[in-house]
This record gives structure tokens, sequence and C-alpha cells, in this order.
């Protein structure tokens, strides 16, 4: 069994989730079920699957949940960029998040190519 706590790809999707919802605190109320929800859940999303991939036997189920959390981030890729348009956050803290949505999306494709052998 595998210690989540140990991958980077976990303390960086953590760290990211708790980003998320200091920043979604900021936008307005009427947001909270719509964009704030979605938002959080495609962050917890990212480090949750990890976790739970990790949890399992084989590097094939593994790799099945981090494809899970790989499809959390292009989610999350794409609400902060709905909340840069809708002028939610501004472009300097869009630039920054989106630059570590990508970093984590990169270390997780390169950790899945490793568990396939490719």
């Amino acid at each position: 069994m595998r210690n989540f706590k140990k991958y980077d790809i976990w303390k960086l999707s953590h760290a990211l989730t708790l980003n998320i919802y200091q920043i979604t605190q900021e936008f307005p109320s009427k947001e909270r079920f719509q964009i704030i929800s979605q938002m959080q859940r495609a962050a917890y999303s990212i480090p949750s699957n990890i976790s739970e991939g990790a949890g399992r036997q084989s590097d094939k189920e593994f790799n099945r949940f981090l494809q899970y959390s790989l499809g959390s981030a292009h989610e999350l890729e794409y609400f902060i960029l709905l909340s840069k348009d809708l002028s939610y956050i501004d472009e300097k803290t869009y630039i920054q998040i989106d630059q570590r949505i990508n970093i984590l999306k990169s270390k997780m494709y390169s950790l899945s190519q490793r568990l396939i052998g490719g």
C-alpha cells in the first residue's frame, strides 16, 4: 500500500485545493451553489482520487484514479478561466493558478506513464 501523503502530486493538489477554497470565499454569494461549489468539488476531487488510488493494490488501479484526478484538473482549469472572464479573479491570480494546474497535470501525466510502463 502506498502512502498518498508522500506523493508530490498529492501535496501540490492539496495546497491547490486550499487555495481554491480561499479564493472562492471572495466570490459573489449568488455563486455559492453554482461555480463556487463546482470549483471546490473539482479541486478536492484531485487529491481525494490520488488518495483513493494510492490505497489500491495494483498500478493499473492507481492509474485509473490518477485519470479521474486529471479529469478534475482539466475541469478546474476551465472554472479558473471562467472565473477570470466573469471578473471574479484578476489576471495575475488566473495566471498563477493556471500555471499550478498545468504543472500538476504534467506531473500526474508523468506518473501515469510510469505506472503503465510508458
